[in-house]
């Protein structure tokens, strides 16, 4: 029997996820606020090789309406519940199943069967009525984080008329990068840190950050990237506690997916260079990394690489998954890409996902040129920039998503 013949496939794709998570005992996981997926310490890899700068151990993210789920640190991942219990439980496709559904009797009488498939009816319309729930659930907290992205942006004043927040960008090195003052930076003066603590959403901290807008395809702003800064420590980000443990600074509130900060985009420009977060990205500018090209933000790797393929017997292919139709995508303007590799994340890992974003790019742009640029192991390119060792505080560049 192939496996696409197996009668407990279906029963098992309709497995809920929280029912599955409790099945394979992963308890430490927390739901975002819109409920759309959970987040928490990896359950293959846990917090090994974790790395300071990057903050807690939070790097495991799962979709609760699909199943799909990876991790930012090992790179474990997958579209489904089954991929996950063969994941987690090192074990195969049939006897992922087997842990799902149990056994099918070798010896199943018609009355038998006909017991089977009634649960897995009632199975297929529960997952259905969570999933339809889930949906309207989701929806509604969509509309909700663009509001509120709308809201931070409309209060926010001009960047350049803020001497904190250019105190902060001249503490990076990033003088030459702000004339003109990129007109997508904003500063709000007393903005708080607002984020789900178990069932409840708590301030851990107030202060002046810069907002960014987050812009999508045609032009409009789809979200607002957060960063929280100390006005009394120029160049570095606010330190922001939960019960002793640094968050990252940053937080992302609203859509995201396949759009950019555009920071800097001259007038004629065929070239754009693009890196996870605006300080490595405004350190190429201010490097004279390529003159008269356009400078980018991707927000974070996971928008910029896109889904990447899975190939059995390969962890990172390195090849995109051409389905997924969010990741991010150049204009049609752009001749060249040039993505950024910061070296404080793990090395193959990352480079395999902008190989994927990159060969998506060229996919969809015929006669698109594209390469990698890499800062150095264990840095970022603004350590490079400024002449630090990697050691700054809490600064890593990866935006957190909306939690």
């Amino acid at each position: 029997m192939s496996y696409a013949e197996d009668p407990r496939l279906k029963d098992a794709k309709d497995k809920g996820v929280r029912e599955v998570l409790s099945l394979l005992k992963i308890y430490n996981l927390t739901a975002t606020p819109n409920q759309r997926e959970m987040f928490g310490p990896c359950p293959a890899c846990g917090e090994v090789g974790r790395n300071p700068k990057s903050g807690p151990p939070d790097r495991f993210n799962i979709n609760l309406a699909t199943g799909a789920y990876f991790c930012r640190r090992c790179d474990m991942r997958g579209g489904d519940v089954i991929a996950l219990v063969r994941d987690v439980e090192g074990c195969s496709f049939s006897e992922a199943l087997t842990i799902l559904c149990g056994d099918v009797a070798k010896n199943e009488t018609p009355e038998q069967r006909k017991e089977r498939e009634r649960r897995q009816q009632e199975a297929r319309l529960r997952a259905e009525a969570r999933r339809k729930e889930d949906d309207a659930y989701a929806a509604k907290a969509r509309a909700r984080a663009r509001k509120d992205a709308q809201r931070i942006w409309k209060a926010a004043k001009p960047g350049w008329d803020s001497p904190v927040l250019r105190a902060y960008l001249e503490g990076r090195g990033l003088a030459f990068a702000l004339s003109p003052f990129p007109q997508v930076l904003r500063f709000l003066p007393d903005h708080p840190y607002v984020k789900k603590v178990g069932s409840q959403l708590e301030t851990l901290h107030r202060g002046p950050c810069m907002i960014a807008v987050i812009q999508k395809p045609n032009g409009a702003g789809g979200a607002v990237h957060q960063t929280w800064i100390d006005p009394a420590r120029p160049g570095k980000k606010a330190v922001v506690l939960l019960d002793g443990e640094a968050q990252p600074a940053k937080m992302v509130r609203g859509s995201k997916k396949g759009n950019a900060i555009r920071l800097i985009t001259p007038e004629g420009a065929d070239t754009l260079v693009m890196g996870e977060g605006i300080e490595t990205t405004l350190s190429a500018c201010a490097a004279g990394a390529c003159p008269g090209a356009a400078y980018w933000t991707g927000v974070d790797l996971g928008n910029m690489a896109g889904k990447m393929k899975r190939v059995e017997g390969v962890k990172w292919s390195g090849q995109p998954d051409m389905g997924d139709e969010e990741a991010f995508v150049p204009p049609p303007w752009v001749k060249r890409l040039i993505f950024i590799q910061d070296g404080d994340s793990h090395p193959k890992a990352t480079r395999a996902k902008l190989e994927a974003g990159l060969k998506r790019a060229m996919a969809l742009r015929p006669g698109l040129k594209a390469q990698i640029v890499q800062a150095g192991d264990g840095v970022d390119l603004n350590d490079v920039l400024i002449g630090a060792n990697g050691k700054n505080n809490n600064d890593n560049d990866e935006g957190q998503d909306d939690r």
